[in-house]
Protein backbone atom coordinates (compact mmCIF):
# COMPACT_ATOMS: atom_id res chain seq x y z
CA UNK A 1 0.00 0.00 0.00
CA UNK A 2 1.25 3.49 -0.84
CA UNK A 3 0.36 5.78 2.05
CA UNK A 4 -0.97 9.28 1.72
CA UNK A 5 -0.55 9.96 5.44
CA UNK A 6 1.21 8.37 8.40
CA UNK A 7 -0.51 9.06 11.74
CA UNK A 8 1.72 8.54 14.78
CA UNK A 9 -0.36 7.73 17.86
CA UNK A 10 -3.61 5.77 18.11
CA UNK A 11 -5.26 7.80 20.87
CA UNK A 12 -8.49 9.73 20.35
CA UNK A 13 -6.95 12.52 18.24
CA UNK A 14 -5.24 9.92 16.05
CA UNK A 15 -8.44 7.93 15.61
CA UNK A 16 -10.47 11.03 14.72
CA UNK A 17 -7.88 12.25 12.21
CA UNK A 18 -7.52 8.80 10.68
CA UNK A 19 -11.29 8.43 10.36
CA UNK A 20 -11.60 11.82 8.67
CA UNK A 21 -8.75 11.07 6.26
CA UNK A 22 -10.13 7.66 5.39
CA UNK A 23 -13.61 9.11 4.83
CA UNK A 24 -11.98 11.41 2.26
CA UNK A 25 -10.50 8.37 0.51
CA UNK A 26 -6.93 8.79 1.74
CA UNK A 27 -4.77 5.82 2.57
CA UNK A 28 -3.46 6.02 6.13
CA UNK A 29 -0.80 4.14 8.08
CA UNK A 30 -1.65 4.34 11.80
CA UNK A 31 1.30 3.57 14.09
CA UNK A 32 1.45 3.20 17.86
CA UNK A 33 4.12 1.89 20.23
CA UNK A 34 1.55 0.21 22.49
CA UNK A 35 -0.33 -3.05 21.85
CA UNK A 36 -3.79 -3.05 20.30
CA UNK A 37 -5.37 -3.34 23.77
CA UNK A 38 -4.52 0.33 24.32
CA UNK A 39 -6.28 1.63 21.20
CA UNK A 40 -7.96 4.91 22.12
CA UNK A 41 -5.20 5.95 24.51
CA UNK A 42 -5.94 8.14 27.51
CA UNK A 43 -9.43 9.03 26.29
CA UNK A 44 -10.60 5.48 27.02
CA UNK A 45 -9.72 5.99 30.70
CA UNK A 46 -11.43 9.37 30.92
CA UNK A 47 -14.68 10.32 32.60
CA UNK A 48 -15.81 11.43 29.16
CA UNK A 49 -16.71 14.99 30.12
CA UNK A 50 -17.20 17.44 27.25
CA UNK A 51 -17.45 21.23 27.23
CA UNK A 52 -20.64 22.25 25.42
CA UNK A 53 -22.27 25.66 25.28
CA UNK A 54 -26.04 26.35 25.28
CA UNK A 55 -26.85 22.66 24.88
CA UNK A 56 -30.29 21.04 25.18
CA UNK A 57 -29.07 19.41 28.41
CA UNK A 58 -28.20 22.82 29.85
CA UNK A 59 -31.50 24.36 28.81
CA UNK A 60 -33.45 21.49 30.39
CA UNK A 61 -31.61 22.15 33.67
CA UNK A 62 -32.50 25.84 33.54
CA UNK A 63 -28.95 26.94 32.66
CA UNK A 64 -28.66 30.09 30.57
CA UNK A 65 -25.42 29.84 28.62
CA UNK A 66 -24.17 31.66 25.54
CA UNK A 67 -21.19 31.94 23.23
CA UNK A 68 -20.40 35.35 24.74
CA UNK A 69 -20.38 34.00 28.30
CA UNK A 70 -18.28 30.98 27.32
CA UNK A 71 -15.72 33.15 25.54
CA UNK A 72 -15.60 35.50 28.54
CA UNK A 73 -14.89 32.51 30.79
CA UNK A 74 -12.28 31.10 28.40
CA UNK A 75 -10.35 34.37 28.22
CA UNK A 76 -10.54 34.84 32.00
CA UNK A 77 -9.14 31.35 32.53
CA UNK A 78 -6.56 31.26 29.75
CA UNK A 79 -5.08 34.67 30.62
CA UNK A 80 -3.19 34.70 27.32
CA UNK A 81 -0.14 36.93 27.78
CA UNK A 82 2.11 35.86 24.89
CA UNK A 83 -0.29 36.87 22.15
CA UNK A 84 2.28 38.06 19.63
CA UNK A 85 4.22 34.82 19.79
CA UNK A 86 3.56 31.61 21.72
CA UNK A 87 -0.15 32.33 22.31
CA UNK A 88 -0.92 33.64 18.83
CA UNK A 89 -2.25 30.38 17.38
CA UNK A 90 -3.48 29.00 20.69
CA UNK A 91 -5.91 31.91 21.03
CA UNK A 92 -7.14 31.43 17.46
CA UNK A 93 -7.74 27.74 18.19
CA UNK A 94 -9.60 28.75 21.37
CA UNK A 95 -11.92 31.03 19.41
CA UNK A 96 -12.57 28.25 16.90
CA UNK A 97 -13.17 25.72 19.68
CA UNK A 98 -15.73 27.85 21.52
CA UNK A 99 -17.50 28.32 18.16
CA UNK A 100 -17.44 24.53 17.70
CA UNK A 101 -18.69 23.84 21.25
CA UNK A 102 -21.54 26.30 20.74
CA UNK A 103 -22.33 25.06 17.25
CA UNK A 104 -21.98 21.69 15.56
CA UNK A 105 -19.99 19.73 18.16
CA UNK A 106 -22.96 18.12 19.87
CA UNK A 107 -24.84 17.37 16.65
CA UNK A 108 -21.71 15.90 15.04
CA UNK A 109 -21.25 13.53 17.98
CA UNK A 110 -24.97 12.82 18.33
CA UNK A 111 -25.14 11.70 14.70
CA UNK A 112 -22.44 9.12 15.51
CA UNK A 113 -24.52 7.75 18.38
CA UNK A 114 -22.95 9.65 21.30
CA UNK A 115 -25.44 10.46 24.05
CA UNK A 116 -25.11 12.50 27.24
CA UNK A 117 -26.06 12.08 30.89
CA UNK A 118 -28.92 14.52 31.50
CA UNK A 119 -27.40 16.30 34.53
CA UNK A 120 -24.68 18.76 33.50
CA UNK A 121 -21.71 18.97 35.85
CA UNK A 122 -20.13 22.16 37.15
CA UNK A 123 -16.35 21.90 37.00
CA UNK A 124 -13.74 24.61 37.73
CA UNK A 125 -16.13 27.02 39.42
CA UNK A 126 -13.54 29.77 39.72
CA UNK A 127 -14.31 31.85 42.78
CA UNK A 128 -12.96 35.17 41.51
CA UNK A 129 -14.66 38.03 39.65
CA UNK A 130 -16.98 37.55 36.69
CA UNK A 131 -14.22 37.99 34.13
CA UNK A 132 -11.73 35.78 36.01
CA UNK A 133 -11.05 32.06 35.95
CA UNK A 134 -13.76 29.45 35.94
CA UNK A 135 -17.05 28.36 34.44
CA UNK A 136 -19.85 30.81 35.20
CA UNK A 137 -22.36 28.01 34.61
CA UNK A 138 -22.30 24.19 34.49
CA UNK A 139 -20.89 23.00 31.13
CA UNK A 140 -19.40 19.56 31.90
CA UNK A 141 -21.43 17.11 29.81
CA UNK A 142 -20.75 13.47 30.71
CA UNK A 143 -20.86 11.06 27.79
CA UNK A 144 -23.24 8.15 28.36
CA UNK A 145 -20.65 5.36 28.40
CA UNK A 146 -17.85 7.72 29.60
CA UNK A 147 -14.49 7.51 27.80
CA UNK A 148 -15.11 4.17 26.08
CA UNK A 149 -18.43 5.48 24.80
CA UNK A 150 -16.66 8.44 23.22
CA UNK A 151 -13.84 6.38 21.70
CA UNK A 152 -16.13 3.70 20.27
CA UNK A 153 -17.62 5.51 17.23
CA UNK A 154 -14.20 6.61 16.02
CA UNK A 155 -12.70 3.16 16.55
CA UNK A 156 -15.59 1.73 14.55
CA UNK A 157 -14.98 4.19 11.73
CA UNK A 158 -11.28 3.31 11.65
CA UNK A 159 -11.92 -0.44 11.74
CA UNK A 160 -14.38 -0.11 8.88
CA UNK A 161 -11.71 1.78 6.92
CA UNK A 162 -9.27 -1.04 7.73
CA UNK A 163 -11.71 -3.52 6.24
CA UNK A 164 -11.99 -1.34 3.14
CA UNK A 165 -8.23 -1.21 2.71
CA UNK A 166 -7.85 2.49 3.49
CA UNK A 167 -6.19 2.14 6.91
CA UNK A 168 -3.24 -0.02 7.91
CA UNK A 169 -3.02 -0.08 11.72
CA UNK A 170 0.25 -1.32 13.19
CA UNK A 171 0.66 -1.44 16.97
CA UNK A 172 4.07 -2.05 18.58
CA UNK A 173 5.72 0.33 16.10
CA UNK A 174 7.72 2.98 17.97
CA UNK A 175 8.74 5.97 15.88
CA UNK A 176 12.27 7.22 16.57
CA UNK A 177 12.70 9.68 13.72
CA UNK A 178 10.81 11.78 11.23
CA UNK A 179 12.47 11.40 7.83
CA UNK A 180 13.15 14.77 6.22
CA UNK A 181 14.52 15.97 2.92
CA UNK A 182 15.19 19.63 2.18
CA UNK A 183 13.20 20.56 5.28
CA UNK A 184 10.12 18.54 4.32
CA UNK A 185 8.85 15.56 6.32
CA UNK A 186 8.53 12.52 4.05
CA UNK A 187 8.11 9.60 6.44
CA UNK A 188 9.09 7.89 9.67
CA UNK A 189 11.50 5.26 10.91
CA UNK A 190 11.76 3.37 14.18
CA UNK A 191 11.64 0.10 16.09
CA UNK A 192 9.29 -2.83 15.89
CA UNK A 193 8.69 -3.94 19.47
CA UNK A 194 8.08 -7.47 20.65
CA UNK A 195 4.37 -8.43 20.59
CA UNK A 196 2.68 -7.85 23.95
CA UNK A 197 -0.48 -9.24 25.52
CA UNK A 198 -0.56 -6.85 28.50
CA UNK A 199 -3.90 -5.32 29.38
CA UNK A 200 -4.83 -1.74 28.54
CA UNK A 201 -2.67 0.74 30.42
CA UNK A 202 -0.19 -1.82 31.77
CA UNK A 203 3.51 -1.33 31.07
CA UNK A 204 4.54 -3.10 27.86
CA UNK A 205 7.97 -4.39 26.92
CA UNK A 206 10.41 -2.15 25.08
CA UNK A 207 12.31 -5.11 23.62
CA UNK A 208 13.12 -4.47 19.97
CA UNK A 209 12.71 -7.21 17.33
CA UNK A 210 13.11 -5.22 14.13
CA UNK A 211 13.25 -1.90 12.31
CA UNK A 212 10.86 -0.09 10.00
CA UNK A 213 10.86 2.81 7.59
CA UNK A 214 7.77 4.14 5.84
CA UNK A 215 7.26 7.04 3.44
CA UNK A 216 4.19 9.14 2.77
CA UNK A 217 3.00 12.50 1.51
CA UNK A 218 2.52 13.78 5.06
CA UNK A 219 2.95 12.76 8.70
CA UNK A 220 0.55 13.67 11.49
CA UNK A 221 1.75 13.40 15.09
CA UNK A 222 -1.00 12.60 17.63
CA UNK A 223 1.12 11.00 20.35
CA UNK A 224 -0.09 12.77 23.49
CA UNK A 225 1.75 14.74 26.16
CA UNK A 226 4.25 14.19 28.97
CA UNK A 227 1.96 13.25 31.88
CA UNK A 228 3.59 9.85 32.42
CA UNK A 229 7.14 11.22 32.29
CA UNK A 230 7.82 12.76 35.70
CA UNK A 231 11.38 13.62 34.79
CA UNK A 232 10.18 15.76 31.89
CA UNK A 233 7.42 17.29 34.01
CA UNK A 234 9.94 18.40 36.61
CA UNK A 235 12.31 19.71 33.93
CA UNK A 236 9.56 21.96 32.57
CA UNK A 237 7.93 22.76 35.92
CA UNK A 238 6.93 26.47 35.99
CA UNK A 239 8.76 28.71 38.45
CA UNK A 240 5.49 30.46 39.25
CA UNK A 241 4.33 27.29 41.04
CA UNK A 242 7.47 27.06 43.17
CA UNK A 243 9.59 23.92 43.36
CA UNK A 244 8.34 20.82 41.58
CA UNK A 245 6.78 18.22 43.89
CA UNK A 246 9.17 15.56 45.15
CA UNK A 247 6.36 13.02 45.29
CA UNK A 248 3.74 12.83 42.60
CA UNK A 249 1.43 10.07 41.41
CA UNK A 250 0.47 9.41 37.78
CA UNK A 251 -2.96 10.01 36.33
CA UNK A 252 -1.92 8.50 32.99
CA UNK A 253 -0.04 5.34 31.92
CA UNK A 254 3.74 5.57 31.70
CA UNK A 255 3.71 5.30 27.90
CA UNK A 256 2.48 8.92 27.87
CA UNK A 257 6.14 9.85 27.70
CA UNK A 258 6.38 12.87 25.39
CA UNK A 259 8.94 11.20 23.09
CA UNK A 260 7.41 12.56 19.90
CA UNK A 261 7.71 16.17 21.06
CA UNK A 262 11.50 16.06 20.93
CA UNK A 263 11.44 13.98 17.73
CA UNK A 264 9.16 16.52 16.05
CA UNK A 265 11.32 19.36 17.28
CA UNK A 266 14.37 17.72 15.69
CA UNK A 267 12.48 17.71 12.39
CA UNK A 268 11.96 21.47 12.60
CA UNK A 269 8.75 21.81 14.62
CA UNK A 270 8.50 24.48 17.28
CA UNK A 271 7.43 23.69 20.85
CA UNK A 272 5.81 26.56 22.75
CA UNK A 273 4.47 27.10 26.27
CA UNK A 274 6.59 24.31 27.76
CA UNK A 275 5.91 25.70 31.25
CA UNK A 276 2.15 25.28 31.06
CA UNK A 277 0.72 22.08 32.46
CA UNK A 278 -2.32 20.77 34.30
CA UNK A 279 -1.94 18.57 37.36
CA UNK A 280 -4.65 17.80 39.89
CA UNK A 281 -4.38 18.34 43.63
CA UNK A 282 -6.97 15.80 44.79
CA UNK A 283 -5.13 12.60 43.85
CA UNK A 284 -5.37 9.34 45.78
CA UNK A 285 -3.23 6.26 45.26
CA UNK A 286 -5.12 3.53 43.46
CA UNK A 287 -5.52 0.50 45.73
CA UNK A 288 -5.62 -1.67 42.57
CA UNK A 289 -3.05 0.03 40.30
CA UNK A 290 -2.90 -0.64 36.56
CA UNK A 291 0.28 1.34 35.87
CA UNK A 292 3.16 2.47 38.11
CA UNK A 293 2.21 5.12 40.72
CA UNK A 294 -1.36 4.93 39.45
CA UNK A 295 -3.36 7.85 40.83
CA UNK A 296 -7.09 8.56 40.74
CA UNK A 297 -8.49 12.06 40.98
CA UNK A 298 -11.36 12.82 43.31
CA UNK A 299 -13.99 14.98 41.60
CA UNK A 300 -15.12 16.77 44.76
CA UNK A 301 -18.20 18.74 45.61
CA UNK A 302 -17.60 22.04 47.42
CA UNK A 303 -18.16 21.09 51.08
CA UNK A 304 -15.02 19.31 52.35
CA UNK A 305 -12.68 21.33 54.57
CA UNK A 306 -9.31 21.64 52.80
CA UNK A 307 -6.24 21.77 55.04
CA UNK A 308 -2.56 21.99 54.21
CA UNK A 309 -0.01 19.45 55.49
CA UNK A 310 0.19 21.32 58.81
CA UNK A 311 -3.56 21.45 59.28
CA UNK A 312 -4.17 25.06 58.24
CA UNK A 313 -7.31 25.75 56.26
CA UNK A 314 -6.65 27.14 52.78
CA UNK A 315 -8.06 30.63 52.20
CA UNK A 316 -10.71 31.54 49.61
CA UNK A 317 -11.11 30.65 46.81
CA UNK A 318 -9.13 27.44 47.35
CA UNK A 319 -12.21 25.31 47.82
CA UNK A 320 -12.76 21.83 46.34
CA UNK A 321 -13.53 22.03 42.63
CA UNK A 322 -12.95 25.76 42.17
CA UNK A 323 -9.45 26.45 40.85
CA UNK A 324 -7.11 23.52 40.20
CA UNK A 325 -3.92 25.45 39.50
CA UNK A 326 -4.65 28.13 42.09
CA UNK A 327 -4.83 25.44 44.75
CA UNK A 328 -1.74 23.71 43.33
CA UNK A 329 0.11 27.00 43.76
CA UNK A 330 -1.14 27.32 47.35
CA UNK A 331 -0.08 23.75 48.17
CA UNK A 332 3.41 24.12 46.72
CA UNK A 333 3.94 27.33 48.71
CA UNK A 334 3.48 25.35 51.94
CA UNK A 335 6.69 23.42 51.28
CA UNK A 336 4.82 20.11 51.18
CA UNK A 337 3.39 18.21 48.23
CA UNK A 338 0.23 16.88 49.86
CA UNK A 339 -2.84 18.26 51.64
CA UNK A 340 -5.97 17.00 53.40
CA UNK A 341 -9.73 16.90 53.11
CA UNK A 342 -11.79 16.54 56.29
CA UNK A 343 -15.43 15.68 55.71
CA UNK A 344 -18.35 13.63 56.94
CA UNK A 345 -20.11 10.49 55.79
CA UNK A 346 -22.97 12.69 54.53
CA UNK A 347 -20.56 14.68 52.38
CA UNK A 348 -18.70 11.73 50.90
CA UNK A 349 -21.83 9.87 49.88
CA UNK A 350 -23.12 12.80 47.85
CA UNK A 351 -20.05 14.77 46.81
CA UNK A 352 -17.29 12.28 46.01
CA UNK A 353 -16.99 11.06 42.46
CA UNK A 354 -13.85 9.50 41.01
CA UNK A 355 -12.42 10.43 37.65
CA UNK A 356 -12.06 7.66 35.11
CA UNK A 357 -14.19 5.26 33.14
CA UNK A 358 -13.25 2.28 35.31
CA UNK A 359 -14.27 4.15 38.48
CA UNK A 360 -17.79 4.78 37.17
CA UNK A 361 -19.10 1.37 36.09
CA UNK A 362 -22.71 2.57 36.12
CA UNK A 363 -22.12 5.37 33.61
CA UNK A 364 -19.55 3.41 31.62
CA UNK A 365 -21.84 0.38 31.46
CA UNK A 366 -24.84 2.58 30.60
CA UNK A 367 -26.87 1.13 33.49
CA UNK A 368 -29.79 3.40 34.35
CA UNK A 369 -30.61 1.22 37.37
CA UNK A 370 -27.09 1.57 38.80
CA UNK A 371 -27.00 5.31 38.10
CA UNK A 372 -30.27 5.78 39.99
CA UNK A 373 -28.70 3.94 42.94
CA UNK A 374 -26.40 6.96 43.42
CA UNK A 375 -29.23 8.77 45.20
CA UNK A 376 -29.47 6.04 47.82
CA UNK A 377 -27.70 6.46 51.18
CA UNK A 378 -24.01 5.59 51.24
CA UNK A 379 -21.10 6.24 48.87
CA UNK A 380 -20.85 4.63 45.45
CA UNK A 381 -19.19 1.20 45.35
CA UNK A 382 -15.89 2.53 43.88
CA UNK A 383 -15.68 5.24 46.57
CA UNK A 384 -16.51 2.69 49.26
CA UNK A 385 -13.71 0.46 47.95
CA UNK A 386 -11.23 3.30 48.44
CA UNK A 387 -12.58 3.96 51.92
CA UNK A 388 -12.00 0.29 52.78
CA UNK A 389 -8.75 -0.36 50.90
CA UNK A 390 -7.18 2.98 49.97
CA UNK A 391 -4.08 3.96 51.93
CA UNK A 392 -4.99 7.67 51.86
CA UNK A 393 -8.21 7.37 53.89
CA UNK A 394 -8.66 7.73 57.65
CA UNK A 395 -12.08 7.11 59.21
CA UNK A 396 -12.95 7.78 62.86
CA UNK A 397 -15.89 8.57 65.10
CA UNK A 398 -14.22 11.47 66.92
CA UNK A 399 -11.91 14.28 65.88
CA UNK A 400 -9.09 13.24 68.28
CA UNK A 401 -9.13 9.75 66.75
CA UNK A 402 -9.18 11.22 63.25
CA UNK A 403 -6.22 13.57 63.78
CA UNK A 404 -4.24 10.80 65.46
CA UNK A 405 -4.87 8.60 62.43
CA UNK A 406 -3.81 11.37 60.05
CA UNK A 407 -0.52 11.86 61.90
CA UNK A 408 0.05 8.11 61.92
CA UNK A 409 -0.52 7.91 58.18
CA UNK A 410 2.18 10.47 57.31
CA UNK A 411 4.49 9.65 60.25
CA UNK A 412 5.33 13.38 60.38
CA UNK A 413 3.17 14.40 63.37
CA UNK A 414 2.51 17.81 61.80
CA UNK A 415 -1.13 18.10 62.81
CA UNK A 416 -2.27 19.76 66.02
CA UNK A 417 -5.65 18.62 67.32
CA UNK A 418 -6.49 21.87 69.11
CA UNK A 419 -5.77 24.01 66.04
CA UNK A 420 -7.79 21.80 63.70
CA UNK A 421 -10.65 21.67 66.18
CA UNK A 422 -10.61 25.47 66.53
CA UNK A 423 -10.93 25.94 62.75
CA UNK A 424 -13.71 23.39 62.35
CA UNK A 425 -15.69 24.81 65.28
CA UNK A 426 -15.34 28.30 63.81
CA UNK A 427 -16.65 27.01 60.52
CA UNK A 428 -19.48 25.06 62.17
CA UNK A 429 -20.74 28.14 64.05
CA UNK A 430 -21.36 29.79 60.67
CA UNK A 431 -23.92 27.10 59.80
CA UNK A 432 -26.39 28.39 62.41
CA UNK A 433 -27.57 31.24 60.14
CA UNK A 434 -28.60 31.32 56.49
CA UNK A 435 -26.09 34.13 56.04
CA UNK A 436 -22.37 33.91 56.74
CA UNK A 437 -18.99 35.52 56.23
CA UNK A 438 -17.41 32.15 55.39
CA UNK A 439 -17.18 32.21 51.60
CA UNK A 440 -17.01 28.43 51.32
CA UNK A 441 -20.38 28.10 53.03
CA UNK A 442 -21.74 30.83 50.76
CA UNK A 443 -20.44 28.84 47.78
CA UNK A 444 -22.04 25.63 49.06
CA UNK A 445 -25.40 27.29 49.43
CA UNK A 446 -25.04 28.99 46.08
CA UNK A 447 -24.25 25.69 44.38
CA UNK A 448 -27.50 24.20 45.65
CA UNK A 449 -29.40 26.88 43.72
CA UNK A 450 -28.50 24.78 40.69
CA UNK A 451 -30.87 21.82 40.54
CA UNK A 452 -28.21 19.37 39.35
CA UNK A 453 -25.98 20.12 42.33
CA UNK A 454 -28.86 19.98 44.77
CA UNK A 455 -30.03 16.60 43.48
CA UNK A 456 -26.80 14.63 43.17
CA UNK A 457 -23.70 16.72 43.84
CA UNK A 458 -23.79 18.97 46.91
CA UNK A 459 -24.74 17.87 50.42
CA UNK A 460 -27.03 19.96 52.58
CA UNK A 461 -24.81 22.30 54.62
CA UNK A 462 -24.25 20.86 58.08
CA UNK A 463 -21.79 20.96 60.94
CA UNK A 464 -18.74 18.79 60.40
CA UNK A 465 -18.66 17.83 64.08
CA UNK A 466 -22.34 16.86 64.25
CA UNK A 467 -22.20 13.19 65.36
CA UNK A 468 -25.35 12.42 63.35
CA UNK A 469 -23.46 13.22 60.15
CA UNK A 470 -20.50 10.94 60.91
CA UNK A 471 -18.27 9.15 60.94
CA UNK A 472 -15.54 11.68 60.21
CA UNK A 473 -13.31 11.06 57.21
CA UNK A 474 -9.90 12.44 56.30
CA UNK A 475 -8.31 11.98 52.90
CA UNK A 476 -4.65 12.63 52.16
CA UNK A 477 -4.50 14.33 48.78
CA UNK A 478 -1.53 13.82 46.48
CA UNK A 479 -0.59 15.77 43.38
CA UNK A 480 -1.49 13.66 40.37
CA UNK A 481 0.07 14.32 36.96
CA UNK A 482 -2.24 14.70 34.01
CA UNK A 483 -2.10 17.09 31.04
CA UNK A 484 0.38 19.05 28.96
CA UNK A 485 -1.01 22.48 28.05
CA UNK A 486 1.85 23.49 25.74
CA UNK A 487 3.21 21.65 22.72
CA UNK A 488 3.84 21.84 19.00
CA UNK A 489 2.65 25.13 17.57
CA UNK A 490 0.12 24.57 14.80
CA UNK A 491 -2.02 26.75 12.57
CA UNK A 492 -5.75 26.21 12.20
CA UNK A 493 -5.11 23.45 9.63
CA UNK A 494 -2.97 21.52 12.10
CA UNK A 495 0.24 22.27 10.20
CA UNK A 496 3.23 22.28 12.54
CA UNK A 497 5.10 25.59 12.43
CA UNK A 498 8.84 26.19 12.66
CA UNK A 499 10.69 28.81 14.71
CA UNK A 500 10.02 31.41 12.01
CA UNK A 501 6.29 30.75 12.06
CA UNK A 502 6.24 28.94 8.72
CA UNK A 503 4.70 25.48 8.22
CA UNK A 504 7.09 22.55 8.23
CA UNK A 505 6.21 20.92 4.88
CA UNK A 506 4.49 17.58 5.37
CA UNK A 507 4.20 17.77 9.20
CA UNK A 508 0.89 18.03 11.04
CA UNK A 509 -0.11 17.53 14.69
CA UNK A 510 -3.30 17.15 16.71
CA UNK A 511 -4.34 16.50 20.29
CA UNK A 512 -2.29 16.96 23.42
CA UNK A 513 1.05 16.92 21.59
CA UNK A 514 -0.11 20.21 20.02
CA UNK A 515 -1.33 21.68 23.31
CA UNK A 516 -4.85 20.68 22.18
CA UNK A 517 -4.47 23.22 19.39
CA UNK A 518 -1.91 25.84 18.40
CA UNK A 519 0.55 24.80 21.08
CA UNK A 520 -1.71 25.97 23.90
CA UNK A 521 -5.46 26.39 23.38
CA UNK A 522 -6.01 26.66 27.15
CA UNK A 523 -3.44 29.30 27.98
CA UNK A 524 -2.68 28.87 31.68
CA UNK A 525 -5.89 27.15 32.84
CA UNK A 526 -8.52 24.77 31.57
CA UNK A 527 -12.28 25.03 31.96
CA UNK A 528 -12.47 21.20 31.95
CA UNK A 529 -14.24 19.04 29.39
CA UNK A 530 -11.77 20.52 26.93
CA UNK A 531 -9.08 17.82 26.90
CA UNK A 532 -10.88 14.97 25.15
CA UNK A 533 -12.87 17.71 23.42
CA UNK A 534 -9.63 19.26 22.21
CA UNK A 535 -8.54 15.89 20.82
CA UNK A 536 -11.83 15.59 18.96
CA UNK A 537 -11.63 19.09 17.53
CA UNK A 538 -7.98 19.14 16.51
CA UNK A 539 -8.14 15.62 15.08
CA UNK A 540 -11.15 16.60 13.00
CA UNK A 541 -9.72 19.93 11.89
CA UNK A 542 -6.29 18.58 10.99
CA UNK A 543 -7.69 15.46 9.31
CA UNK A 544 -10.08 17.42 7.13
CA UNK A 545 -7.54 20.13 6.29
CA UNK A 546 -4.88 17.59 5.33
CA UNK A 547 -7.33 15.62 3.20
CA UNK A 548 -8.22 18.81 1.36
CA UNK A 549 -4.55 19.72 0.95
CA UNK A 550 -3.80 16.32 -0.56
CA UNK A 551 -6.50 16.89 -3.18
Amino acid sequence: MRFDVIVVGAGLAGLVATAELADAGKKVLLLDQEPEASLGGQAWWSFGGLFLVDSPEQRRMGIKDSHELAWQDWLGSAAFDREEDEDYWGKKWAQAYVDFATGEKREWLYNMGVRFFPVVGWAERGGYLADGHGNSVPRFHIVWGTGPGLVRPFEERVRKAMENGLVDYRPRHRVNKLITENGAVLGVSGDILVPSSVARGEASSREKIGDFEFHSKAVMVTSGGIGGNHELIKKNWPERLGAAPKNMISGVPEHVDGRMLAISEQAGGRIVNRDRMWHYTEGIKNWGPVWPMHGIRILPGPSSIWLDAKGRRFPAPNFPGFDTLGTLDAIMKTGYDYSWFILTQKIIEKEFALSGSEQNPDLTGKSIKKVLARVLPGPTAPVKAFMDKGEDFVIANTLPELVAGMNKLTEENLLNLEEIERQILARDREIDNKFTKDLQITAMRGARNYLGDKLIRVASPHKILDPKMGPLIAVRLNIVSRKTLGGLQTDLSGRVLDSSGNPVPGLYAAGEVAGFGGGGIHGYRSLEGTFVGGCLFTGRQAGRALAKELE
